[in-house]
């Protein structure tokens, strides 16, 4: 006993050595974010950074920047581009840069908006009036005493609940805008949670879409982005939504529209997550169903028009015109009519007629995410010639793939009914693959969330109708994971080193201090080591400045205290 004590200590102490000294990691990487180089200033910006990371012992900048997108640039974007790859020449840095988001699918969608993954609106009730088919509400939806005109003290008829009905939510007549009352939250620190919120359960009818929206005017509310609207059927949210609604502000329209998918009753809350001070009021809360807004037109997401009965098939172009939204928008402008169905001379279609038509339409998740579909063959025609057009600019020898947080997927007819897990694996391979083509010995690395089943891995995430549980068995064991995250790092560390893979650690998240990258590094030297059970882990090749809000104030002191320069 007092033998294996010796050895702990010795032990120990090596550790303590070896973290006293700093590590000279193969990978000391920064992640320039927040710029398009969409602007002249956009390149000294760049460059400070690049500077700051050179002098600091840093040899790669990931540069995310729409590189994934490049047959829609102009010359002056190629021109700030090759300043920002001189800049990297001129002091030692690697330019590694980011493409190919699918979860994040700005670039793709630049080529086809309808690459957006869809969810399916089955057999809504369109009745025929002349030569238009309008839809009608099956059945209509409402919020009970959305007003708010109905109370007994503060408590409000119709709803489920409100938060603390006298202490944080209350009935007021003075401040509204239509009607005699609105309803006002206050005093969030008389909540536990800093909540103030206030739910109605409704009726919905299956894979249907549904516009709510209500009216917000704030007064001093901290922290900015808490409000939010919520829809939840069981645990599931079926509108993952942010709203940017400032501190103060009159009354604005919040609107959004979500998919009540195979639920036949969901539970919709409006109010602040979090709330620390200020005040808020809601009031002409609503809800309704609507037609094909933001209509999605591919072969995955088909236009299927029926006789009320399902008996008849119309045919597109012969019985209706091609159904599309001519003001089709991913990410804004939800609150304006949908698009109606026009009836063509000759139509087998007649007024007054009872049709059932079903369709496909994106999500908007938080304030900018929109997914892109992973079995539509046509997003991976786009990476075919978007990695060429890198290949000519760049001549990259290291590659980051954006493939975090795929919120979406399962639900369109390209992809439903496939494992999930083993199409990601499929896209990030073929991802690898077409990149190698112009390179064949270029290091890839690629975001881990998704391969990590202590992170995203894993079934019932977000609108995903699928598992992705098992997804890192389906891609080239040569990766380099970028592990990041908070609570699971342990875990997921020690999962990528006992699968194999090579890792670099993305950390620092726009914290005030380092002290959370102190840990990282410890993790780091401890995972590497072999032991009897993982005789050959994959290796900790290095680290990355992770910023997501354009704070580097911190950039010296990150390589200070991992490579000690």
């Amino acid at each position: 006993m007092r033998g294996i004590g010796v050895v702990i200590i010795v032990m120990t102490a090596l550790v303590a050595l070896c973290l006293s000294q700093p590590t000279r990691f193969h990978d000391r990487f920064v992640w320039v974010f927040g710029w398009g180089l969409g602007r002249d200033e956009d390149v000294p910006q760049i460059v400070s950074v690049l500077e700051t990371a050179a002098k600091h012992g840093y040899n790669g900048a990931v540069l995310s920047a729409g590189l994934d997108s490049l047959c829609k640039r102009n010359e002056a974007y190629f021109r700030r581009l090759e300043e920002v790859k001189r800049a990297c020449e001129r002091l030692g840095l690697e330019l590694i840069p980011a493409v190919f988001s699918i979860g994040y699918g700005g670039g793709i969608l630049s080529h086809d908006r309808n690459l957006a993954e869809g969810l399916p609106v089955k057999d809504a009730l369109f009745v025929v009036k002349g030569n238009e088919a309008h839809l009608v509400p099956d059945p209509p939806v409402q919020i009970v005493n959305g007003g708010f005109e109905e109370f007994d003290g503060n408590r409000l008829k119709g709803f489920a609940f409100h938060d603390q009905p006298g202490v944080v939510s209350f009935v007021d007549t003075q401040v509204k805008r239509t009607g005699n009352a609105s309803v006002r939250f206050e005093n969030f620190t008389a909540n536990p949670h800093g909540h103030g919120r206030i739910m109605q359960e409704i009726v919905v009818k299956p894979y249907r879409c549904y516009r709510m929206s209500v009216w917000v005017k704030t007064e001093d509310l901290q922290p900015q982005g808490c409000f939010r609207l919520l829809v939840l059927a069981g645990n599931r949210d079926l509108a993952p939504r942010t709203f940017n609604v400032p501190p103060t502000s009159d009354w604005r329209k919040v609107t959004m529209i979500f998919n009540s998918l195979k639920y036949e009753r969901v539970r919709v809350y409006a109010g602040v997550w979090g709330a620390r001070s200020g005040k808020f009021w809601l009031d002409d809360w609503t809800i309704e169903e609507i037609g094909p807004l933001n209509v999605l037109r591919r072969p995955g997401t088909p236009v299927v028009v029926k006789s009320e009965d399902g008996n008849i098939v119309y045919e597109e172009g012969k019985d209706y015109a091609p159904l599309v939204d001519p003001n089709f928008h991913l990410w804004t402008n939800f609150d304006r009519p949908a698009p109606t169905l026009k009836i063509l001379p000759g139509s087998r279609i007649k007024d007054g007629q009872r049709l059932r038509v079903s369709w496909y339409h994106p999500m908007l998740i938080y304030e900018s995410q929109v997914t892109v579909c992973m079995g539509e063959p046509a997003v991976y025609e786009i990476f075919e010639h978007e990695a060429k057009l890198l290949w000519e600019r760049l001549r990259y020898r290291k590659v980051l793939l954006s493939m975090d947080e795929v919120r979406m997927g399962g639900t369109c007819k390209a992809c439903e009914g496939k494992n999930m897990a083993q199409l990601l694996g499929e896209c990030i391979t073929r991802q690898v693959k077409v990149l190698r083509r112009y390179n064949p010995k270029a290091e890839i690395y690629v975001w881990s969330d998704m391969l990590d089943p202590n992170h995203n891995a894993r079934p019932d995430y977000y609108l995903v109708e699928g598992d992705f549980t098992g997804s890192w068995n389906f891609v080239p064991k040569d990766l380099i994971i970028a592990v990041w995250g908070g609570a699971p790092r342990e875990k997921s560390l020690r999962f990528f080193a006992e699968q194999g893979f090579r890792t670099l650690i993305a950390c620092y998240y726009d914290a005030p201090n380092l002290d959370e990258v102190k840990g990282w590094l410890e993790l780091a030297q401890s995972v590497s080591r072999p032991s009897p059970l993982v005789p050959r882990p994959g290796q900790v090749l290095g680290f990355m400045y992770t910023t997501w809000e354009r704070k580097y104030e911190l950039l010296g002191d990150f390589g200070q205290l991992l490579w000690g320069k």
